[in-house]
């Protein structure tokens, strides 16, 4: 994944700006926040959906930041955006860390079942919980600044 900076990603067309509203970054954290729950119900019952909800709860606090900031993802491949972004206002290995769990999950949604065992999945779950909990600390810090850009 190519290092960037949120302007590279607007030059790219990858994101685009959008009038910040506070519903939408709340309604984002909402379905995180829902997805987190659910995930960690349905482990027992089925890790292949726990993983993919554990990531869907990821993306979802992803996009709140990234609303949070004024943006939205634009154009196809747009978890890819959002896993392009978290790079620059998360960090490398977070960025990773989501990208790793949005291309097993692509398996284990449309290619392959039973793919994901009960550790793999609660795995996912604890990693997105702590990802959650530092989407919601930036954002009580405030969107980015110009250092970011």
């Amino acid at each position: 994944m190519p290092a960037t900076t949120i302007d590279a990603l607007e030059r790219e067309g990858l994101i685009r700006r959008l009038p910040f509203d506070r519903r939408r970054v709340d309604e984002a954290v909402a379905l995180a926040d829902r997805d987190l729950v659910v995930a960690g119900k349905v482990l027992e019952l089925d890790p292949d959906w726990a993983y993919a909800i554990a990531y869907n709860a990821m993306l979802q606090a992803a996009r709140a930041l990234l609303f949070a900031d004024g943006y939205r993802p634009a154009g196809k491949n747009q978890h890819v955006t959002v896993v392009r972004f978290v790079a620059v206002r998360i960090g490398p290995d977070a960025a990773a860390g989501l990208d790793r769990l949005r291309r097993k999950r692509h398996i284990t949604v449309y290619d392959t079942a039973g793919t994901i065992g009960a550790s793999e999945a609660a795995a996912a779950v604890r990693r997105a919980d702590a990802f959650v909990a530092t989407v919601r600390g930036m954002l009580a810090a405030g969107p980015a600044g110009d250092d970011d850009r």
